[in-house]
């Protein structure tokens, strides 16, 4: 209805999308396009002159991403959050000075979004973490032909429970810390994979970082990390890397062991 033409690419390539870049206003991406752009030394200013606005979603964008692609290009990127049964839920202000790092906004207008205990339903208080839930026009009726798991996901006031884990502030923005089922408990304590891999991206070399709970003798579930490392940079000393979470963690969420890879599997959306 706006008369927007789309650029329609088989793939992301970071060469590719460069190359266009200055034919478009808009770009609609995932965090792993941008990190990937970032790694591009002719990326910058110059592509990106034309453009009105860079969109990021589907998964949480590292602040390290969102500030230096600010500093690249002089674009604040404007993240947001929504999921298949619900459409978009939250998102950061039009307006590139109310957009913070690490954060996906405040609910659209008419939509209401709480933080809840995940197994009673009740509301938790601002800071405090636990599952999104989210009522509001934007919501679906329920899943196609399945009403025990349409039950199972809305609690009896309507809400419906997103499976994602967040905090909200005092003012109603939200943040995402991670998905429910990707909840580590190792040794009785809850373990938020999220809080260690925002520690590991920051070290000089690391790329991207996964961490993953594993079966564990003692402690149930014990906490390792997946390490991708940056474009000629080499991550050979597990020790040091444990050492610095140390000063920075509490010695239960710290990695049993750290694992370096060239790259992190991934699905077609990156």
């Amino acid at each position: 209805s706006q008369g927007a033409k789309v650029i329609w690419l088989a793939r992301f390539d970071h060469v590719t999308v460069t190359r266009l870049l200055p034919q478009a206003t808009l770009m609609m991406g995932v965090p792993t396009f941008y990190t990937r752009l970032l790694g591009f030394k002719d990326f910058g200013l110059e592509a990106c002159r034309g453009m009105r606005l860079f969109v990021s979603g589907s998964a949480p964008l590292l602040a390290e991403t969102h500030d230096e692609f600010k500093a690249r290009t002089g674009h604040a990127i404007l993240e947001r959050y929504g999921m298949t049964e619900t459409g978009m839920i939250t998102s950061n202000p039009y307006d590139p000075e109310g957009r913070i790092a690490g954060s996906v906004g405040y609910a659209l207008p008419d939509i209401t979004v709480r933080i809840a205990e995940p197994e009673g339903g009740s509301t938790l208080d601002a800071g405090e973490i636990g599952v999104i839930e989210v009522k509001g026009p934007n919501v679906f009726k329920g899943y196609w032909r399945n009403p025990e798991k349409t039950k199972a996901e809305f609690r009896p006031d309507g809400y419906f429970v997103t499976g994602d884990l967040g905090t909200m502030a005092a003012d109603g923005r939200l943040t995402i810390v991670g998905r429910a089922k990707d909840l580590i408990i190792s040794g009785g304590l809850n373990v938020y994979p999220k809080e260690i891999e925002d520690e590991l991206n920051a070290l000089p070399g690391v790329a991207e970082a996964a961490v993953v709970g594993v079966p564990h003798p003692d402690f149930g579930e014990g906490v390792i990390a997946v390490l991708a490392q940056a474009p000629g940079a080499r991550i050979d000393d597990e020790a040091k890397v444990l050492r610095h979470l140390e000063g920075r963690l509490s010695k239960f969420k710290c990695p049993k062991r750290i694992f370096v890879v060239d790259d992190l599997p991934r699905n077609a959306m990156g």
